[in-house]
């Protein structure tokens, strides 16, 4: 089975000019639908740089040296940029190294000048600028609320990140270089052939198919997750809005990219991902009428518009773990879980 990739992801991401922080908070971090915010950083001085060409670029970015060496992905020429799982699952198709900043940018430099026709995939992977580019982020601020966001950096050349999830909100700002998300709304998770939960390239899972060229024989529910998909088309200065749980795959096509994302969240103490991997171990493999009868408790305290108030005609002093959101009631949810786990070995 063949699919004009092209025009099954047809639908952009929804655009606006840059937004001020107050009009961010009110009207875009809320939603929780992507949104592209043209020219949002194209006055930072790393935008500025990257306009004057690759090698102004490279001395500014390698002028923030003197943090920690920063974590590289490295992959041969014949992966063609894409890191991912080797063929037989057995491991990666790239190596991780340890880089100094200045060692990556004169590397990513050399291939550049020199033209290299397929070069080694190398790809800086969220680099916390606090740790690894100090001065970035005084340098570079960011004028949108993201409270407590560390700023993470990546740079490489032409690579693909595979498609995967963020649990928090993301803002990502392009540097330099063109970059292209495709996006899938996370309802479409059963058509998207997700990897291994617990063996991932880099923290979260990702899908098992390549959006550019997706084998419809293999995977056939893929064409559906096209229907449904969004792209985002982002140059130097551009911001991209990722709500929590959107897919995204991630293209940059240039010979030295750059850019800065910001991931936040609204509760640090929020595990979701966490409980869903205990549900499979506690509820998924129960016989069909428990499973029902469970799904029942889940919708009432969980999923329910009114879970909230699950606790509501019991008196406030002895909700529990029942109780409304706040720190109090997580420490007491933590305690709970750790009684009665331990109690079981």
């Amino acid at each position: 089975m063949s699919v004009d990739v092209k025009a099954a992801t047809e639908t952009r991401v929804a655009e606006r000019a840059a937004v001020d922080a107050e009009t961010f908070a009110r009207e875009i971090a809320p939603s929780y639908a992507p949104v592209v915010l043209r020219g949002q950083v194209a006055h930072w001085p790393a935008v500025e740089a990257g306009r004057s060409g690759e090698r102004a670029l490279a001395d500014y970015v390698a002028a923030f040296a003197g943090g920690k060496p920063l974590e590289v992905l490295v992959g041969q020429p014949e992966i063609r940029g894409r890191f991912f799982y080797r063929d037989d699952m057995a491991g990666f198709n790239f190596v991780r190294q340890q880089v100094p900043l200045g060692a990556l940018m004169g590397q990513l430099l050399r291939l550049a000048e020199e033209g290299v026709a397929n070069p080694p995939a190398i790809y800086a992977n969220a680099a916390a600028a606090p740790d690894h580019l100090p001065g970035w982020d005084e340098a570079n601020p960011l004028d949108l609320p993201a409270t407590g966001a560390t700023p993470r950096v990546w740079i490489g050349n032409a690579t693909r990140v595979a498609t995967h999830y963020d649990a928090s909100p993301n803002l990502a700002a392009v540097v330099a270089g063109r970059r292209r998300f495709t996006l899938f709304p996370p309802e479409q998770v059963a058509n998207l052939y997700v990897g291994p939960l617990d063996r991932t390239l880099a923290g979260p899972p990702a899908s098992m198919v390549d959006p550019d060229e997706p084998d419809l024989e293999r995977y056939p529910r893929f064409a559906e997750a096209l229907r449904h998909a969004q792209v985002a088309e982002l140059g130097p200065g551009d911001m991209l809005f990722i709500p929590a749980i959107w897919w995204h795959h991630v293209r940059a096509f240039d010979r030295l990219n750059v850019l800065v994302n910001y991931w936040w969240t609204y509760d640090t103490s929020a595990t979701p991902f966490v409980a869903m991997i205990h549900a499979l171990m506690s509820v998924r493999d129960l016989p069909s009428a428990e499973k029902k009868a469970w799904r029942a408790w889940f919708d009432h305290l969980v999923f329910d518009e009114e879970a909230v108030h699950a606790g509501d005609h019991l008196p406030e002093a002895v909700r529990g773990v029942l109780g409304g959101p706040s720190k109090e009631r997580s420490e007491r949810i933590r305690a709970y879980l750790l009684g009665m786990l331990s109690s079981r070995g």
